[in-house]
């Protein structure tokens, strides 16, 4: 399982919100700049940097100069999300450099764009948001509603042929509540690479993830908040692959 470390951006600064709600976004400003903490987590072992764009998912702004610098400035892979809702700004960010792009709205209100994206750039590139509230997928920064359930929306974008889903419990996104194992235990058998965010509170979540054998997990508050170190997230997937034998997952490496 990949641990891979949040960079969450917004008004060009390094924040976290609590349920994606911005009026309570928390500032880590002494994490430095988006760029500084990505060369952080690069610094530390992170296998690859998960950003997101919060101005552009909300529909005030966006910070794509920061990104692009990003990509630029470090070597490990950069995994890019918010407000990606048209094919050419896909496009645009997978030429850029960026290792895969995470797709919400476009997936929904557009599948025939992610058909267009797979069939151009290939499965290893695209990764699928299923947002949800208590099972329900959200869309438009979690405003607006799919009228989809999680399972539902899951396997149809695998049949679809899209092999990456990023799974999000809004309810526990920035609130270190620990992960949703009900909503994430009723599609790991489809065949796909789910990666999970929202929740992280201890090295013992991870552990649970780990052992459910979900693909990755996004970290952002909690590393933020020195709960525990990505040194030590990763000695824990680490141990266990190595201890039982388990190949690494299929994905970047």
């Amino acid at each position: 399982m990949y641990v891979i470390p949040a960079v969450d951006i917004m008004g060009g600064k390094v924040v976290r919100l609590l349920r994606g709600d911005p009026k309570l976004a928390r500032i880590y400003e002494h994490l430095g700049s988006p760029l500084a903490l990505a060369k952080k987590w690069e610094a530390e072992g992170a296998p690859a940097i998960h950003v997101v764009d919060l101005d552009a998912a909300l529909g005030r702004g966006e910070n794509g100069a920061i990104i692009d610098r990003i990509i630029e400035s470090i070597s490990i892979p950069v995994q890019v999300g918010g407000g990606i809702r048209s094919v050419e700004k896909a496009r645009q960010l997978i030429n850029a450099g960026a290792a895969r792009i995470v797709l919400g709205s476009l997936a929904f209100k557009n599948p025939g764009a992610i058909k267009a994206l797979l069939s151009e750039f290939g499965c290893e590139k695209i990764v699928v948001a299923l947002d949800h509230l208590n099972g329900e997928v959200k869309i438009g920064g979690w405003r607006r509603t799919t009228h989809m359930m999680l399972d539902e929306a899951a396997e149809m974008f695998s049949e679809m042929g899209v092999k990456f889903l990023l799974v999000t419990s809004i309810h526990r996104d920035g609130a270190m509540s620990g992960p949703d194992i009900g909503n994430l235990s009723k599609i790991l058998g489809l065949g796909v690479n789910v990666m999970s965010s929202g929740g992280i509170r201890s090295l013992e979540d991870i552990k649970v993830l780990r052992d459910l054998r979900v693909y990755g997990v996004i970290v952002g508050r909690a590393l933020y908040e020195g709960r525990f170190s990505l040194r030590e997230a990763l000695s824990v997937t680490s141990r266990k692959n190595e201890g039982e034998g388990r190949r690494r997952p299929r994905g970047w490496f």
